[in-house]
């Protein structure tokens, strides 16, 4: 994973659910995220800037 900000992806395509975890060690679990947005994240430039204009805020999520 090339990101300063995030370490790795998950994704769940039958839950739609998306799983990051951050430099820092935290995990969040974004819900009702696309196969599609799951991909264009994965082909973003940025990942961390990705997240930022496109997930949060966007999705619900919890932190596991």
């Amino acid at each position: 994973m090339d990101s300063s900000a995030i370490v790795s992806v998950g994704y769940d395509e039958f839950r739609q659910i998306l799983e990051l975890e951050y430099i820092d060690g935290d995990i969040y679990q974004y819900f009702g995220v696309s196969k599609a947005l799951h991909r264009a994240l994965l082909d973003a430039p940025s990942i961390g800037q990705f997240v930022n204009t496109e997930i949060k805020g966007t999705f619900q999520y919890k932190r596991v």
